[in-house]
């Protein structure tokens, strides 16, 4: 009998880890978290690498990272929770909500356009330098002002046009429904409820010390990274100014999952995650956008979710609000690849599922699980769902970068299927007197343990160490 989903998700949660982290560590990312929940528990919670360059300070799974972009779905859940107790409808016009708005272009956006992103609104006003830190994020006198001054870009539901500062004037309507500070409603709303600690909706100056600090992009490969400071995002906290850990934000996520009607009634929810705007450019589909949600199909998965770009930090959550599968991955730099990483563990995820539904031969017990190295590349030779699996880490699709190994009366071979590398051909595993292995052929060539690998390659002779190798 096949394994639970969930214990399969359990068995594979250490590769998860070394994959993800592995991945970082190649991409040249300072530090990441990553948490993966299934069905609203949560089965991987882990920290690699730093969490300041200047300090070497180890990041830990208890730093705060500004989580940018989330704060828009966050706000729409705020928004949502609203017109579920009838404070609020979709079609409300921004006018008739915030008294200051009245008689600017702007006045006749309902909430829904806001949400969608169907507005029109400028994305950041016509000086978004804020963003580089050269001058403060507006304050909600300068969103009125630009808003009245320079609001509309296009004609409302002529185009989807992603805009920060339409959900500060989101930010502003909840206020105004609620008659409290946004802050004080996250907290009534979304906090409180999920029981979250390391989750707020804007910088805490109190908590400075908890906070990962945020780290400059490079340019050319070799570039040394700088720490920026860490500034609140005033009027545009409903846009991007929320902070949280890898694993509060699959907290939440795993609230969006249907059936789980902690925040929001299924309904609700059901009206966030469809495609409010299929985003194309010349006739190319680059995206697809909810309210308060992106989409992106993963395989046969069909995903909601949201990324997150803060100057410094760069984030991504997954959510299968159907089958309930939530992944978040925090990177604490401009460039950080916390897409590709939530993206390659979503798909490694459904490499096992897929091994897990087939009728397989056992994994041998002495099957060489490990990571091994040659001139050539790295690979994983992992068990995934019952079925072992060879896949490369440097690279970040590991749906097309992975080979599966069958074993025969022979011993091991790679899986016989159409392919460019040595598709059919037998494994063979060299092993010292303990039985550790010291060396494998996934094919034509001999790779070696990692640690053996990269001990040679820092070695002044890296050939007479290895054999079989010459430089």
């Amino acid at each position: 009998m096949s394994a639970a989903p969930d214990a399969v998700l359990r068995s594979i949660a250490p590769y998860l880890a070394e994959w993800a982290t592995f991945h970082a560590d190649y991409r040249g990312a300072p530090g990441l978290q990553l948490a993966v929940a299934y069905r609203g528990e949560v089965l991987l919670d882990v920290a690699w690498g730093r969490a300041s360059t200047e300090t070497d300070e180890p990041l830990t799974t208890e730093h705060l990272f500004r989580v940018a972009s989330h704060s828009k779905t966050f706000t729409a859940v705020m928004v949502m929770r609203l017109v579920e107790a009838d404070l609020l409808r979709l079609d409300d016009r921004l006018g008739e909500l915030v008294a200051d708005l009245a008689g600017t272009e702007t006045a006749e956006l309902t909430v829904r356009e806001l949400l969608g992103h169907q507005g029109g609104v400028i994305r950041d006003s016509s000086d978004g330098d804020f963003w580089q830190r050269h001058r403060p994020f507006l304050d909600r006198d300068e969103l009125i002002e630009v808003v009245g001054r320079e609001g509309i870009v296009y004609a409302p539901n002529h185009t989807f046009k992603y805009s920060n500062v339409a959900y500060g004037l989101l930010g502003l309507v909840v206020e105004r429904v609620t008659g409290l500070s946004y802050a004080k409603v996250a907290d009534e709303m979304i906090v409180g409820p999920l029981g979250l600690r390391r989750s707020g909706p804007e910088y805490a100056a109190d908590r400075a010390a908890e906070y990962a600090a945020g780290h400059t992009g490079r340019t050319a490969h070799d570039d040394g990274r700088r720490v920026v400071p860490h500034v609140d995002t005033r009027a545009l906290a409903a846009a991007t100014g929320w902070y949280s850990t890898a694993r509060e934000m699959v907290v939440f996520g795993s609230a969006h999952v249907l059936g789980d009607e902690t925040l929001l009634a299924d309904s609700s929810k059901r009206l966030m995650q469809r495609a409010e705007s299929v985003v194309e450019v010349r006739g190319r589909e680059i995206g697809r956008y909810g309210l308060g949600l992106d989409r992106r199909r993963i395989g046969e998965r069909e995903l909601v979710g949201h990324s997150g770009g803060y100057p410094g930090h760069i984030t991504r959550t997954w959510i299968d609000p159907v089958d309930g599968l939530v992944v978040s991955a925090l990177t604490n730099a401009i460039d950080g690849p916390a897409d590709p990483i939530a993206t390659g563990v979503v798909q490694i995820v459904d490499l096992a599922l897929r091994a897990m539904a087939e009728d397989a031969d056992p994994v041998p017990p002495d099957a060489p699980v490990g990571r091994y190295a040659n001139l050539w590349g790295v690979n994983d030779v992992v068990d995934l769902g019952g079925i072992l699996h060879v896949i490369e880490p440097r690279l970040p699709e590991p749906a097309t970068a992975h080979q599966r190994l069958v074993a025969g009366q022979d011993g091991l071979r790679l899986e016989p299927v159409p392919g460019f590398g040595a598709t059919g051909e037998a494994v063979s595993v060299e092993r010292d007197d303990d039985g550790a292995v010291t060396a494998v052929r996934l094919g034509a060539m001999t790779a070696w343990p990692v640690e053996t690998y990269r001990a040679a390659m820092a070695s002044e002779d890296p050939g007479a160490r290895l054999g079989r190798m010459s430089l």
